[in-house]
């Protein structure tokens, strides 16, 4: 699973295996390490974030500043989910 980065103990990653065909750009974030159970988080055509669950109970204050971070660095996200998987599209 590519790391794209930390937030303090959070990771947020993707899975290398985002099914055919492959899902719009999000990325899993889960604490220490990738989990199954990870919490998904799509990015929008606008660079928000969009919470698809949190399977990985994260408390809702630290949700929030997790996805102020991603919206900040969307473009990043973008930029590496595109090197990765060679296709880019969004949820909305």
């Amino acid at each position: 699973m590519p790391q794209i980065f930390k937030i303090g103990s959070y990771v947020v990653y993707f899975w290398l295996n985002e099914s055919n065909p492959l899902e719009p750009v999000h990325v899993h974030v889960s604490e220490g390490v990738p989990s199954e159970n990870a919490t998904k988080i799509w990015i929008t055509r606008a660079g928000k974030s969009l919470l698809c669950h949190n399977n990985s109970r994260i408390p809702p204050r630290k949700l929030r500043n997790i996805m102020d971070i991603i919206e900040a660095r969307h473009v990043d996200i973008e930029k590496k989910w595109f090197d990765y998987f060679r296709e880019i599209h969004f949820y909305c």
